[in-house]
């Protein structure tokens, strides 16, 4: 026989034991040292509550098939919503005996309730002796209410739910405090809805099967038709679903999924069907069905407005449709990590200005330019490189500047374009929150931190070279002797 075992008081005690150690008399409680010298061939497990909250979260997962609302009774409970959800099992005895089934192929042990309030099934669950157990005749245990004032209540000779229905609740609030509001919820009186651990999705749909279905393949083809379902009422919303998450509720309890995000809301079956299908191609570990899905659900959880296009109208959005479907594509084979775009960001800052962001995303950031802005390299040094450069005192163009140890010869230039720091971070402490590696940047402080004036020029070499220098502090007002540094490259 078997038991699990905590340190609590200073003393290893008994939390949670197998049915043969409660028939042989052992409590939990009980410290490990006693119940050896009672059963000396006892096995002893440590707790871990780890393990456990894991397996009670599979547990919910699989209980998704019969309800959307679901919430997990730590440490041992689940709690179901099956209002209105029975009818693809004919009554709520078949979908309890369906839930059971499944429930035990994950190799659990259950006590079932069934009750108008969420109090009531779990006190039919863990003190009742079946789903209709009566709840008048339950032990005053049932109200979980604290260790005190159930003694209290034993030693008053109220032992049953019966014997506090029949007292004034204004009386039972006065001495026991909550005591008649948990009275009340067991009773039906007063519901207290279930908190679902995961919001129900704004578009969903469920599909189960009379028998288990054994081929991915027919899976998937039950997903699109789902997917037609959703967009149907995608388009009645007149919204389109950023991500969809397809799951695949197998026989023995295990819940495969896969999940794809798109760049913009779309809402055609086709379009999403092929992108599960390159997500499922992908996966390194195939889905198994195993004996068999027995129900299929798709969510979309993530939805944004999406206007009814016309045909004949709309030519850019066509035009970039193709692109749109290509990182859609990539990222679901190559994972949303993998894939990423350039964001612009409020700032004339040149790396600052910038931001890489996973391609999927849809960032609504404004662009830091109303007009086109000047001419910018399409490579940036980071950091800046310094360079000796020759130039005409105090602020004229340069001549000839060295930089990785060659010499260039200037022989065309443009600019300056002069661009101003920072100066509302640099008030706020920006030296602290832009600061970069000490050790590898060339400056004590990053230049978009130090509050000095740049001043840019595009310049060519006498090769034909063209380089993005820029000229780092005022001369005379910011700075005795400005330094130079190259900043990008053109194509």
């Amino acid at each position: 026989m078997t038991v699990f075992t905590e340190k609590q008081a200073n003393a290893v005690r008994l939390t949670a034991l197998s049915r043969e150690a409660l028939a042989a008399g052992l409590t939990t409680g009980l410290t490990l040292a006693d119940a050896r010298a009672r059963l000396p061939g006892l096995v002893a497990i440590e707790r871990d509550h780890t393990a456990e909250a894991r397996l009670l979260a599979r547990a919910v997962e699989a209980c998704r098939a019969y309800s959307p609302v679901v919430a997990p009774a730590p440490s041992d409970g689940i709690v179901l919503d099956i209002a209105g959800c029975t009818h693809a099992y004919g009554s709520e005895d078949g979908l309890v005996a369906d839930l059971a089934r499944r429930l035990r192929r994950q190799g659990l042990t259950l006590r079932l309730g069934l009750g108008d309030t969420p109090e009531a099934a779990r006190a039919r669950a863990r003190f009742g002796a079946g789903p209709e157990a009566d709840l008048l005749a339950l032990p005053v245990e049932a109200l979980e209410a604290s260790p005190e004032i159930t003694l209290a209540l034993r030693r008053a000779g109220l032992k049953r739910i019966m014997d506090l229905a029949c007292r004034p609740r204004r009386m039972l609030a006065a001495r026991f405090g909550d005591l008649a509001l948990r009275l009340g919820r067991l009773l039906g009186e007063e519901d207290r809805r279930i908190t679902p651990e995961r919001l129900i999705d704004p578009v969903f749909g469920l599909r189960r099967f009379a028998e288990p279905i054994g081929r991915v393949e027919d899976g998937l083809a039950c997903l699109a038709d789902l997917l037609a379902e959703a967009g149907a009422t995608l388009l009645e919303r007149h919204e389109g679903g950023r991500r969809f998450v397809a799951r695949f509720f197998r026989s023995d309890g295990a819940v495969p999924g896969l999940v794809v995000e798109t760049g913009r809301p779309v809402r055609d079956p086709g379009i999403v069907m092929r992108l599960f299908r390159e997500r499922l191609e992908a996966l390194a570990d195939p889905i198994d069905p195993g004996f068999g899905f027995d129900c299929i659900r798709l969510d979309v959880p993530v939805t944004e407005p999406l206007a009814p296009a016309q045909d004949g109208l709309g030519g850019e959005d066509r035009a970039a449709a193709p692109l749109a479907e290509l990182v859609d594509r990539l990222v679901a084979r190559l994972g949303a990590d993998r894939i990423a775009r350039v964001a612009p960001l409020d700032s004339h800052i040149p790396e600052c200005a910038v931001a890489i962001v996973p391609a999927a995303t849809e960032p609504h950031w404004p662009a830091p330019f109303p007009d086109d802005p000047p001419l910018r390299p399409l490579r940036l040094l980071d950091p800046p490189q310094p360079i000796e450069v020759t130039y005409g005192l105090p602020e004229g163009p340069p001549r000839r500047f060295v930089w990785q140890r060659r010499a260039h010869e200037v022989a065309r230039w443009e600019g300056p374009e002069r661009i101003a720091a920072e100066w509302w971070r640099r008030r706020i402490g920006a030296e602290t929150w832009l600061r970069r590696d000490a050790d590898d940047h060339p400056l004590p402080l990053p230049l978009c931190a130090s509050g000095r004036t740049r001043d840019y020029y595009r310049v060519e070499d006498k090769a034909g070279h063209r380089f993005w220098l820029f000229r780092h502090g005022l001369a005379g007002g910011e700075t005795e002797m400005p330094a130079w540094y190259v900043h990008g490259l053109f194509a």
